[in-house]
């Protein structure tokens, strides 16, 4: 059984979190307007810049925690951009890959040089060991909250 006192820190942590993914959205939309871009877009862009493989938008939406719905408007939108291409799967027939097209993979990195300055302010602020246990909690919380949702029911409202 969790204690009034122990459940109030983990609601400070998730405020905080919710306040920081707001806080970041706003950088991002700032700091990428220039390139033509929005959050959304350079999430989208980054999650394929990132991942050894080309995607479907499925995968896309799960490793960003987002839905499949909205990676699907952006990726239909980065298509219209020339960012990426829709191309065959070879594991599903209907789900295509997601593919940066070179015109992508420039404004991704044009996107990073814009945030090279915020990130290194973090850095030096924060410094590496810090971010790395920082990114280690955020991975154990995905887990928890991965793990259970998987196994237990969501309450219904009460009419």
């Amino acid at each position: 059984m969790i204690t009034e006192d122990a459940q109030k820190n983990v609601r400070e942590l998730v405020l905080a979190v919710f306040e920081t993914n707001g806080r970041l959205v706003d950088a991002g939309n700032t700091l990428v307007r220039p390139l033509g871009l929005t959050t959304a877009w350079w999430q989208v862009l980054g999650a394929l810049g990132y991942s050894p493989v080309p995607l479907p938008v499925a995968h896309i939406a799960r490793n960003m925690g987002l839905t499949r719905q909205a990676v699907q408007r952006v990726s239909d939108l980065l298509v219209e951009q020339g960012f990426v291409t829709f191309e065959p799967n070879p594991h599903h027939r209907r789900a295509k890959l997601v593919v940066l097209t070179p015109a992508g993979r420039d404004v991704l990195t044009r996107a990073e040089a814009a945030s090279r300055p915020l990130d290194a302010r973090i850095l030096d602020r924060i410094g590496r060991e810090r971010l790395a246990v920082a990114m280690e909690v955020l991975r154990h919380l995905n887990e928890v909250i991965d793990e259970t949702l998987a196994t237990t029911p969501v309450p219904t409202h009460p009419d």
